[in-house]
C-alpha cells in the first residue's frame, strides 16, 4: 500500500500552527505574569496576598521585602 505523501504536508503544517499558538500563549501568559507560570485554585489567602504585593510592587505578581506600602499608592 504507497504513501500518500500528498497528505504529510498539510499534517505537518497543523502540526507546526498548533505548536507555534501554544508556544505563543504561553510566552503572552508568562510575560504578563513577569515570567511566571500562571496561578490555579486560588484560595482566600492567595487572593489577600495578590491584593497585598499590587499594593507594594504595583503589579501581581510582584514580591518584594520591604513591608512598607509607598506613599504614592492606594492604601485601600
Amino acid at each position: 500500500m504507497p504513501i500518500p505523501w500528498e497528505a504529510l504536508i498539510p499534517s505537518g503544517l497543523m502540526i507546526t500552527m498548533f505548536g507555534v499558538t501554544g508556544f505563543l500563549a504561553n510566552l503572552s501568559f508568562r510575560a504578563q505574569n513577569q515570567g511566571k507560570p500562571p496561578r490555579y485554585h486560588l484560595e482566600r489567602w492567595d487572593e489577600i496576598m495578590i491584593a497585598r504585593d499590587y499594593r507594594l510592587t504595583g503589579h501581581n505578581r510582584g514580591q518584594t521585602s520591604d513591608p512598607v506600602i509607598p506613599s504614592a499608592t492606594d492604601s485601600k
